[in-house]
């Protein structure tokens, strides 16, 4: 079965999928989507694939009746604002910590009412699908913090990036052991440049981040820098896609790694209307192309079909 790019998905039970600006982990053989859906009393929600066409509603991973739990980073503990409305959990990102057996979640959080807080919330659970227990909002080192990814090491070193300085640079934190914390600022990129939405990946010792300009809720061209050390000098921005990007803006880069070959697709958000009509919010899902000199390029194909155990890729 084939990927529909710019089309409504739909979950297995025919509800409309809500994962925008989400973010795919790989436990075995399931992929777990990840993201934000705004509807009613719910911050993020996760479904479940094994092909990644047929998509199971797991649960309501995040929601304003979700468990709270102090630990020891001083952070605001609220699900909802003084005047008794949702907050704003974006871009949620997920992944898995060894070391402490639990998943770890960490998103772009504001108070509802304004985008003034610019801070990180943190959640975690024993389960990819379960009910997550949130540990609350801060701001990394006293900075503001916005679009966000997350990126694991094999060795499980991770690292939480985001828009600093009201979105004009990107800083990249390296986590502590646990997850539960910034280590370090390790580097601050491309002052000025105003960057969100990153998404960030390896391949071939290299490491990769897409980004968008900042243009509200309207698509723009998409850029890339390149570096051998997350923590060292990167390259300049490039421009990749055309000049909206197809229509989208980065949401992850999902690697395959299957027995024939290794994929990278690119997944972006189609926003609807002002970006506040997620039901007509739809997803694009394409293959990166790599050339000489660590340069990537992004076609548009209107579907796609991304075999899973081979790591191959029809379009």
């Amino acid at each position: 079965m084939r990927i529909e790019n710019g089309q409504t998905l739909f979950d297995t039970d025919g509800k409309v999928l809500h994962a925008h600006g989400g973010f795919m982990l790989q436990v075995e053989d399931t992929f777990y989507w990840y993201g934000e859906n705004r509807q009613d009393h719910i911050y993020v929600s996760c479904y479940a694939s094994k092909d990644l066409v047929n998509w199971t509603f797991r649960n309501h991973i995040l929601t304003t009746e979700t468990k709270t739990e102090a630990i020891r980073v001083r952070t605001d503990l609220q699900l909802k604002n003084e005047n008794g409305r949702k907050v704003n959990i974006e871009r949620p990102k997920v992944i898995y910590n060894q070391r402490t057996k639990k998943y770890v979640l960490w998103a772009h959080y504001e108070n509802g009412e304004d985008y003034l807080c610019a801070a990180v919330a943190v959640a975690t659970c024993d389960t990819p699908d379960g009910d997550f227990t949130y540990h609350g909002s801060f701001n990394p080192y006293g900075e503001m913090s916005r679009d966000c990814t997350l990126y694991q090491e094999e060795d499980g070193t991770a690292y939480f990036l985001s828009a600093a300085r009201d979105n004009a640079d990107m800083h990249i934190y390296r986590l502590q052991d646990d997850y539960l914390n910034v280590d370090s600022l390790v580097n601050k990129l491309w002052q000025g440049e105003y960057r969100e939405a990153p998404a960030l990946f390896k391949k071939d010792g290299f490491y990769y981040m897409l980004s968008s300009f900042c243009t509200g809720w309207a698509p723009n061209q998409g850029k890339y820098g390149t570096a051998s050390d997350i923590e060292g000098k990167w390259s300049s921005l490039q421009e990749f896609g055309d000049k909206t990007t197809y229509h989208s803006q980065p949401a992850f880069v999902l690697t395959i790694k299957g027995t024939k070959k290794t994929s990278y697709i690119y997944v972006g958000d189609r926003w609807g209307g002002d970006g506040q009509n997620y039901f007509n919010s739809t997803y694009v899902f394409l293959p990166l192309n790599f050339q000489e000199g660590n340069r990537l390029q992004l076609e548009y194909h209107s579907t796609i079909k991304i075999d899973v155990v081979t790591g191959e890729v029809e379009v």
